[in-house]
């Protein structure tokens, strides 16, 4: 290679050095900006996990300390001093709100079903929050209207939903309570063969199906 295109290259060289340098001093700061994004996003969201779990444990202590209290009423005077800090939690309040006044059996018992039915038709609320207050519902009674009743067994007996053997086994006892002695039986036999059903409750049914004068299937 020639002096000359040694200079030339050495002159290219420095022109894309300084070239570099210009770039980095001007854009530099962005990676630098990037790191402190990514570092400050990592430690915001454990913060946010972090207050998170200390709010639904400090929810969790407080009812776990309401629902210990010595009676009834001051069990709901406790479930009612506590404030709850997402939708999730105000669910689960309402629902042992209405329990506890349900299980008082006093006047308070028809109050506590409106308050179970209007906390199972909240806008948005989890389905399993939904169909365990209308499970409550049915086990307290009903609503007082058949066709109702019927309706919210249905929903709850659906394939698939949390609490549906349970419904099953509602909708057997409205049967018989209606002279329905067949469709009484075809509904226990059901829940003695489903997989779902837990031992108790397949106890239950086998025993109301001899009551009712006939054979339990063999397992």
């Amino acid at each position: 290679m020639s002096n000359s295109e040694s200079f030339i290259e050495e002159v290219n060289e420095e022109v894309r050095r300084d070239r570099l340098y210009g770039l980095m001093r001007r854009w530099g700061w962005v990676p630098v900006l990037a790191v402190l994004l990514l570092v400050g996003g990592a430690i915001w969201s454990e913060w946010s996990a972090s207050r998170e779990a200390a709010r639904a444990q400090a929810f969790g202590d407080a009812v776990l300390a309401a629902l210990s209290a010595d009676d009834l009423a001051a069990r709901r005077d406790a479930l009612a001093g506590i404030t709850p800090a997402e939708p999730s939690q105000a669910a689960v309040l309402s629902f042992l709100e209405a329990t506890a006044a349900l299980n008082a059996g006093n006047g308070d018992t028809e109050a506590a079903r409106a308050e179970l039915l209007a906390l199972a038709n909240q806008p948005g609320i989890d389905a399993n929050y939904r169909h365990l207050a209308l499970m409550k519902v049915v086990l307290a009674g009903g609503t007082g209207d058949a066709a109702r009743d019927g309706a919210i067994l249905d929903e709850l007996a659906a394939p698939g939903a949390p609490y549906r053997t349970l419904a099953v086994e509602q909708q057997a006892l409205r049967a018989l309570a209606a002279g329905d002695r067949a469709t009484a039986l075809t509904l226990l036999r059901a829940l003695t063969e489903d997989a779902e059903t837990t031992p108790a409750l397949r106890r239950r049914a086998q025993q109301l199906i001899v009551a009712l004068g006939e054979e339990v299937a063999p397992a």
